[in-house]
């Protein structure tokens, strides 16, 4: 079986890999077709957030699991490297190559569950403590708390991805920023995710696309990342997953650093005065042969935990049972709405429970984490 069933409703699935993982071990059978048929009544511009998806187009874990997996999920440690770097330079190189590790394979026609609110997601990976929760729901918003206390470093995200179908392809626009700090060094260091395109004409594919910016104000360096889509003639000829950019200097612009290579193979860092070139990023080092988080005390992994919430909705996919499933999902998605239902009659508003959020007048959010430190987790990542 796919994944590893911890407890009856407690089931944890491989992590999205470079090579074998979740979509190598289980995908379903004729999966264009089954796309096609699906959006065969949506209209272009229509926005997907709250379209309904049958579970045979749910890949088994959340959303939430997805995020988390793309900061606990790695076979080299590029965080620690971020903040033992010699000097701002080092650093910034080091912030730069994790912003890439963080961009993971995605798989055409398949889609994790859209998180229910007050959902979390808690996993430890050695002294790193990761907790995300679904602050929203309508639109979905997700954060992310980070922390490791011994290399004294902090992550805090806030995204919303807000997905449209334009006919030939649905473009998910990966809203929200992601903010590095490394407290030793008095550095933060802000960020973007690329946009997300499932192409369906001429050719069905996903690919990660558009400007990533990431900006460190105390050290007065930046970053620009291009995530190319893939251009090609039936199918042919096209060179997809490309990153081209550069390192400069915020005031002045100069370019430090040329940046050239694929996300899902090596990118390579060319330094401008010297043409001296070398490895900034290797895939295969970082999001290749990554292993399945597991639960270390059953007792304490809370009820809002992913792999709860969901647990007898990803058993029922991994053993191909979609009519439970559907019956398993609907379930979920309404003790949800009743939930939302009683709030309102008793005129109660939701607050979260690890997180402050606000949304300002052009709809953008931002969250902040009401505790310093994440505790460590019941569920890890075995060493």
């Amino acid at each position: 079986m796919v994944g590893v069933e911890t407890g009856r409703k407690a089931t944890l699935t491989p992590p999205l890999s470079l090579e074998k993982g979740l979509a190598a071990e289980h995908r379903p059978p004729n999966m264009f077709h089954r796309v096609l048929s699906l959006f065969r009544n949506v209209r272009p511009g229509s926005d997907l957030t709250n379209f309904q998806l049958p579970p045979i187009f749910n890949m088994p874990k959340s959303q939430l699991q997805c995020y988390g997996e793309s900061v606990y999920c790695t076979s080299e440690d590029i965080l620690t490297k971020c903040a033992r770097g010699k000097n701002s330079l080092e650093r910034f190189i080091a912030v730069v190559a994790w912003a890439i590790s963080t961009t993971r394979p995605v798989i055409f026609g398949w889609a994790p569950f859209n998180p229910v609110l007050g959902e979390t997601h808690h996993v430890s990976r050695g002294n790193l403590n990761v907790l995300l929760e679904q602050v929203s729901h309508h639109p979905p918003v997700s954060a992310l708390h980070a922390t490791d206390e011994e290399e004294r470093l902090e992550l805090i995200w806030c995204q919303f991805p807000v997905p449209k179908f334009h006919g030939k392809s649905i473009k998910a626009s990966v809203n929200g920023k992601r903010h590095l700090k490394l407290l030793s060094h008095g550095e933060s260091y802000e960020m973007n995710s690329p946009d997300l395109f499932f192409n369906l004409f001429p050719v069905p594919g996903a690919d990660w696309a558009g400007t990533v910016s990431i900006l460190c104000k105390d050290s007065g360096l930046e970053a620009e990342l291009i995530f190319y889509k893939a251009h090609s003639f039936l199918g042919f000829g096209g060179n997809s997953r490309l990153i081209k950019g550069k390192i400069f200097h915020s005031k002045s612009s100069k370019i430090i650093y040329e940046i050239d290579g694929q996300w899902d193979r090596t990118i390579f860092l060319k330094e401008v005065h010297s043409e001296k070139t070398s490895v900034l990023y290797d895939a295969r080092q970082t999001i290749l042969n990554l292993k399945t988080p597991i639960v270390k005390n059953l007792q304490e992994v809370k009820p809002t935990e992913s792999v709860v919430a969901w647990g007898e909705v990803i058993k029922d996919i991994l053993e191909e049972d979609w009519e439970k499933a559907r019956d398993d999902k609907r379930e979920v998605e309404e003790r949800e709405r009743r939930l939302r239902k009683e709030r309102i009659c008793k005129g109660e508003d939701w607050v979260p429970k690890h997180f402050k959020i606000s949304q300002n007048k052009e709809g953008h959010w931002e969250c902040w984490p009401l505790e310093s430190s994440v505790p460590p987790s019941p569920i890890i990542v075995p060493p």
